[in-house]
């Protein structure tokens, strides 16, 4: 075999920079072309192929990671572990991508290779731990968005202005009607913002965003001192032309939208930190780390996580803000801490699960996957997984270390002054339903059940079957949606087997403590649903009354059907009232 070597081993470490930037590079390239064709599956409705992209867009990364991962050890014939030649490599690497417009998100991959060849946690001597600089990467020559005064001409002229820049290669189901009715909706937001000004302003982004089965044009409308969203969400129905569904310019409405519950967009993106920070203008709630998840570069957003949280560490006080227990019932799988001021939540997979609990930590950690890889309809909370990831042992309350080094012995570490935590997932912070549940008032209380009901059929209309409905494994979110966040025994729907309870034939059978009837693994009834949620009561007749078909076994046979029949089911990312043609 002829060695792949350098000639001069003096220059080893600009070998091993160049072979990482190769890997980086051809990274990103797949990550575009994907996004790329995101605007032809649309304009064909190739909604398979769309999801089928989402997916593969996920895994790309670490196929990436690995893959440059072997080319190194070929070119190093030896893993070479010696800092000294590791800040070598790093400098080199750091000259080749300084005017690169998407340096950070090279670091991490740099960062991701280091880790994935040796196996550590963050080496601050090594890796690009801390920024080199502004999170923002070298600036563009060109704007990202189009810009129209609204000053030069009527509503109507500006939404056809709008929709020329985007010329899609596909016919419209009635252009003039949709520009009609975006026209009257947004004149009516404009009356009620003080009237139209020569000043307004809208700058719409070049790129449009998709997910799933509709495309998003999106711009921010400036009013004054005042900046408001503005989404277009596109259809493209069977049988008809491209349409508008909407027109979304409430900032509410548009945090949903870009909701850390919901899958990463595919939009063609050169400067990913100019996009965040135009995004951030009409979302100020977000962190920079969920924006690089909304679209796309995950792996970024977790370096970007990290960076907040030694942030975060440093300008708090331990004492006052420590680790403790989440609020909640103890879950039998994982053990959950937080801290009160960074709004997270750390769940570390349990050593040993008490009866009932048949799973294992391998099976859930392939939940977690398949969580991540899935469409998430804004019901499923995303999450970060850190492996030795090492927090400040000042940081523990006693009774949240002595927890954890119970719990999870195998998977907790004392060095030091730190926690080193083999395997742990992050995720936003939520009220479990059943606690908000305790100090709701009636129409809260009333609602959040309207909610909860919802987000079990859209999970259902995206093939996933929570398993344990119960409600302290779904939460309530800053803006009130319910959310599932439990996922050790979620399936698919289509390998679920839901049945009705048969009739009992004697007396005998009708008081049997045991079912007298045979009950297969993937056996569901859903009748027995009510018994585990909750006790009899106005809660539990209310969520009946408006969700009473998922106790039903035909409900939950009838979407397993149409799944199995390839169809891929409208969710919508907010509310039917906006919808223009419904």
């Amino acid at each position: 075999m002829i060695s792949t070597a350098p000639a001069f081993p003096a220059l080893l470490h600009y070998e091993v920079a160049h072979r990482i930037l190769t890997g980086y590079m051809s990274y990103y390239y797949r990550f575009k072309l994907i996004t790329k064709r995101a605007r032809i599956r649309f304009e064909t409705r190739d909604w398979h192929g769309t999801q089928a992209d989402a997916r593969s867009r996920i895994t790309l990364y670490r196929e990436e990671v690995a893959e440059t991962t072997r080319q190194l050890d070929e070119l190093m014939e030896a893993r070479h572990a010696d800092p000294a030649f590791w800040k070598k490599v790093r400098d080199a690497f750091a000259e080749d991508i300084a005017h690169f417009n998407t340096r950070n998100i090279a670091e991490t991959f740099f960062n991701s290779v280091y880790r994935h060849a040796y196996g550590i946690g963050a080496d601050r001597e090594v890796m690009f731990v801390v920024r080199t600089g502004s999170y923002r990467e070298y600036g563009g020559i060109s704007p990202i968005t189009h810009t129209l005064d609204l000053g030069d001409r009527t509503l109507r002229e500006t939404v056809r202005a709008v929709l020329d820049h985007y010329p899609f290669e596909a016919e419209w189901d009635d252009r003039e009607r949709d520009i009609e009715l975006v026209a009257d909706r947004w004149e009516t937001f404009i009356q009620t913002h003080g009237g139209p000004a020569p000043s307004d302003r809208l700058e719409v982004l070049h790129a449009v965003f998709y997910r799933n089965k509709t495309a998003y044009i999106v711009g921010r409308f400036s009013k004054g001192n005042e900046v408001h969203p503005f989404i277009m969400p596109l259809l493209h129905p069977a049988n008809r032309g491209i349409l508008i569904d909407a027109l979304l310019l409430e900032a509410d409405q548009v945090v949903s939208i870009f909701s850390y519950h919901r899958s990463y967009f595919l939009a063609d993106i050169s400067i990913p930190s100019e996009m965040v920070d135009f995004l951030q203008t009409f979302m100020p709630s977000k962190r920079v780390s969920e924006l690089y998840n909304a679209i796309g570069f995950e792996k970024h957003g977790k370096t970007v996580f990290y960076r907040e949280l030694l942030r975060y560490f440093s300008n708090t006080d331990p004492e006052l803000d420590p680790f403790v227990a989440a609020p909640g019932i103890a879950g039998m799988v994982m053990y959950v801490f937080t801290t009160q001021g960074m709004n997270m939540v750390f769940k570390v997979i349990r050593d040993h699960f008490a009866p009932p609990k048949q799973v294992t930590a391998a099976t859930v950690k392939e939940r977690y996957d398949l969580v991540k890889r899935h469409d998430r309809v804004g019901r499923m909370a995303d999450s970060y997984l850190f492996e030795k990831l090492s927090l400040p042992l000042q940081r523990f309350s006693a009774e949240c270390l002595r927890e954890l080094q119970e719990t999870a012995p195998s998977k907790v570490e004392i060095r030091d002054d730190c926690v080193l935590i083999s395997h742990v997932y992050v995720e936003k912070q939520m009220t479990p339903l059943n606690l908000y549940l305790q100090t709701a008032d009636e129409a809260m209380a009333q609602k959040a059940l309207r909610d909860y009901g919802r987000a079990i059929k859209q999970l259902a209309a995206a093939n996933i079957f929570p398993g344990d409905l119960l409600l302290k494994n779904f939460g309530v979110t800053r803006v009130n949606r319910v959310v599932f966040y439990d996922y050790d025994e979620i399936e698919l729907v289509t390998d679920c087997n839901f049945r009705h309870i048969p009739e009992p034939r004697t007396p005998e059978e009708e008081m049997a403590s045991q079912p007298w009837y045979y009950v297969g693994p993937h056996d569901i009834f859903p009748e027995e649903f009510p018994g585990f949620l909750m006790r009899s009561g106005p809660y539990l007749t209310y969520l009946r009354e408006q969700h009473g078909e998922i106790f039903d076994a035909d409900f939950w046979n009838d979407i397993k059907r149409r799944l199995l029949d390839g169809e891929i089911m409208d969710v919508f990312p907010y509310r039917t009232g906006h919808r223009f043609l419904q």
